[in-house]
């Protein structure tokens, strides 16, 4: 009786969802309609009419599609999201450390950088990083240059890049006038938001760190100090693999925000997705699909990001288990 009763319940909440989002598309449709805004998706195949400031592997000029252009777009999300994940990952367990320090400066310093950057809204933080980078730098003329082949000036970085594998050849950037030729140029909108987003989640990470070694028995400490292993010793083999079970889920959800946080690129004008299907909306008067087109992309990667590390974590957790 009592599954029977829950079948009903459920079917019926089942019924009440379709009947409100078959009321929603269908009120849509009218109100597209009445007004005479074209729906669906074709316009993805129609030419674009405008040029993206910044493209690496994928090259576009105003003659591509609109596919094209968010595709470039993604790539552009993914690029900062993945290299922002991987550098907040490294300053994080870093800072996590240091809180943690017998040394009073450096845990107090620690301290002070995860209370700082976890207050400040990151939207803030990445106003200050490009407003410093395009103001503190050198114009291209007087580039800094840290290393052969890399330029660090007012527009951004300029790299070497590979032109051929089979022979390697590598392509220098060469000042030409007023700007780099040759290359890559990773630009100022490019740095600021990749180091915004790494320094945010970083402190975020940090804390998790801290929490994941503090949350390790005591007697873990003390067995592995009686058998002489060092201090490094003692934190690379005994406590962090341990913490990794208390670390890997929260610092899950700090790649998922790392990753939707890439959204914020639109307010200092790095063509990510959201920028470019912004530009779309505004072009083609479609605004469901592109924001449906939006949803759908963050969606995937966020769900791929947590498919992936929860399968790592269940490793973790197999591993403990069986010790």
């Amino acid at each position: 009786m009592l599954r029977q009763r829950a079948a009903i319940y459920q079917t019926l909440l089942l019924a009440g969802v379709g009947a409100a989002g078959w009321y929603f598309i269908g009120n849509a449709v009218d109100n597209l309609t009445a007004r005479r805004i074209a729906s669906g998706f074709g316009f993805l195949g129609r030419e674009a009419g405008f040029e993206i400031g910044e493209t690496t592997l994928i090259s576009f000029s105003a003659a591509d599609s609109y596919f094209k252009a968010l595709a470039v777009g993604l790539f552009n999300t993914f690029r900062v999201a993945l290299l922002a994940v991987v550098a907040a990952t490294a300053i994080g367990v870093a800072v996590g450390l240091a809180r943690l320090s017998p040394n009073w400066l450096l845990a107090k310093l620690a301290s002070a950088y995860v209370e700082v950057l976890r207050n400040v809204p990151l939207v803030v933080q990445l106003f200050f990083w490009y407003a410093v980078i395009g103001e503190s730098l050198p114009a291209p003329a007087q580039a800094l240059n840290p290393l052969p082949g890399f330029f660090l000036s007012n527009r951004g970085l300029a790299l070497p890049t590979i032109v051929s594998l089979l022979p390697f050849q590598i392509e220098t950037p060469m000042l030409s006038g007023f700007d780099f030729t040759g290359g890559v140029m990773l630009s100022p909108e490019f740095a600021a938001l990749l180091l915004g987003l790494a320094l945010y989640t970083a402190a975020f990470i940090g804390e998790i760190v801290r929490a994941g070694i503090l949350a390790v028995d005591r007697g873990q400490y003390e067995a592995a100090q009686s058998q002489g292993l060092s201090q490094s010793q003692l934190m690379r083999l005994i406590i962090l693999p341990q913490a990794l079970r208390v670390v890997v889920p929260p610092v899950t959800s700090q790649y998922l925000n790392c990753t939707k946080n890439s959204s914020l690129a639109v307010a200092i004008g790095y063509p990510d997705l959201v920028s470019i299907a912004n530009t779309t909306i505004n072009q083609t008067g479609q605004a469901i699909e592109g924001i449906a087109v939006i949803m759908l992309v963050y969606l995937t990667i966020s769900l791929a990001i947590s498919a992936l590390m929860n399968t790592y974590n269940r490793r973790i957790a197999l591993r403990g288990a069986r010790a």
